[in-house]
C-alpha cells in the first residue's frame, strides 16, 4: 500500500517521499483496519520526522496519527467479548501511529463515529484538537460561565476548539494571532475580542478588555507565551500550557505567580487518558453533545487545497511556516479502494 514510511530522519518535511509498497496492516483481533479517507497534520509529526519528538517508533515506520476513513474489517476476537461497535462500510475517525497511509488497524478504543452531517476532512482533525481543548479548559481550567478566556494561537487547530470550547460553556474570548487572516478567522468561530500578539503591549491590551482591568481568569496557551499572560493574568486565575509551538520552553518569574495568586497548569492530554480512561470517556461525550447542538464545528483549513500522498510533506511544509489555520488535511481517499 501507499503512504508516508519513514526509514531515516529528515531535516525539513520538504524531504518526506511517498512509499509505494508500505506492507499491509496485520490488525491483532481485537483490532479493526481502516481506509484512511483523510489526513490531518499536526506539529508533533513534524516533529517526529525530524527525531525530536518524544516518542520515536523503531525504523522504518509510517508517518501520521490523526485521520478520518471507513471500515474494512472488524475484530474476530474482541477484547472484552462484546461485539464490535462498528460495522464494515462505517465511517469512522480516529488515532494512532501510521495513520499517512491507504489503511491503519487499530483498537475501538482509538475509534469514533463520524459526526451527522460531517466531511471525512472536518472529521479528520478531531481526535487531537477537541479533547485536548475541552479537557484543558473544562477539567483543568475549571471553565465556567462568566470566565474572560486568553486563547493564544486561536486561529490554529486547538486555538480554534479553545475558542468554541470556552464560547459554548459561556465564557468571553479574547484571542490572539499574528496575522489579520488568523485574527479574522478568529473572530468567525466565535471570539468576542482579537488581538495581534506581535504588539508589544498586547498583555495591556487584554486587561482593558476585562472588567475594571482585573485581566482573565484562564489563559490558553499552545505556543509559548506563559511569561508574558502573567501580566493580565487575574487574581486566582488559571494559566494552561498546552504545548510550545513557539519554539521556546519559557521559564516564569515566581514571584507573579505568587503575586497574582494564579496558577500555572499542565494540559498533557494523552498522559491524562492513559492513567484515568474515564476522563476520556466522560470527554468524548461533552464534545459529541456540543457536536450535536451546533455549538462545534469543524476547524478545517480551506485556503488551499492538499490532496493525494504527494501533497502530505507540502500540506507539513505549510504548517511548519505557520502559513496556516485551523486543521490542515490531505484528501487521499481516491488513492485507495476498500479491500475487504
Amino acid at each position: 500500500m501507499r503512504g508516508i514510511q519513514v526509514s531515516k530522519y529528515v531535516k525539513e518535511p520538504s524531504e518526506l517521499r511517498v512509499t509505494n509498497n508500505i506492507p499491509e496492516p496485520v490488525p491483532k483481533p481485537d483490532e479493526y483496519v481502516v481506509e484512511v479517507r483523510s489526513f490531518a497534520a499536526n506539529f508533533f509529526d513534524i516533529l517526529q520526522v525530524q527525531g525530536k519528538y518524544q516518542f520515536q517508533p523503531p525504523f522504518p515506520w509510517t508517518a501520521g496519527v490523526e485521520f478520518s476513513g471507513v471500515v474494512v474489517r472488524v475484530p474476530t476476537a474482541p477484547a472484552d467479548g462484546r461485539a464490535p461497535q462498528f460495522n464494515v462500510g462505517d465511517r469512522v475517525f480516529g488515532g494512532n501511529q501510521g495513520a499517512c497511509a491507504e489503511r491503519v488497524a487499530l483498537s475501538e478504543d482509538k475509534l469514533f463515529p463520524v459526526p451527522q452531517g460531517w466531511s471525512f476532512a472536518d472529521a479528520a482533525g478531531l481526535w487531537v484538537t477537541a479533547p485536548t481543548s475541552y479537557g484543558g479548559l473544562v477539567l483543568r481550567g475549571e471553565l465556567k460561565k462568566g470566565d474572560f478566556v486568553l486563547v493564544h494561537a486561536a486561529a490554529g487547530g486547538v486555538g480554534l476548539a479553545a475558542v468554541q470550547v470556552a464560547k459554548a460553556f459561556g465564557a468571553t474570548v479574547i484571542a490572539t494571532a499574528g496575522t489579520p487572516r488568523k485574527l479574522e478567522v478568529a473572530k468567525s468561530f466565535g471570539a468576542d475580542h482579537v488581538l495581534d500578539y506581535r504588539q508589544a503591549d498586547w498583555p495591556e491590551q487584554v486587561k482593558k478588555l476585562t472588567p475594571n482591568g482585573r485581566g482573565v481568569d484562564i489563559v490558553y496557551d499552545s505556543v509559548g507565551l506563559i511569561e508574558k499572560s502573567t501580566k493580565c493574568i487575574a487574581w486566582k486565575g488559571r494559566i494552561l500550557v498546552i504545548g510550545f509551538a513557539g519554539g521556546i520552553i519559557e521559564k516564569i518569574p515566581a514571584n507573579r505567580l505568587l503575586l497574582k495568586n494564579c496558577s500555572v497548569v499542565g494540559v498533557f492530554w494523552g498522559g491524562m487518558i492513559a492513567r484515568e480512561p474515564q476522563v476520556g470517556v466522560d470527554t468524548w461525550k461533552g464534545i459529541f453533545e456540543l457536536i450535536n447542538s451546533g455549538k462545534y464545528r469543524g476547524t478545517l483549513f480551506t485556503d488551499k487545497e492538499y490532496r493525494g500522498f504527494e501533497s502530505v510533506a507540502e500540506a507539513l511544509t505549510d504548517l511548519g511556516r505557520r502559513d496556516t489555520w485551523g486543521k490542515v488535511v490531505v484528501n487521499v481517499g481516491e488513492e485507495g479502494r476498500s479491500r475487504i
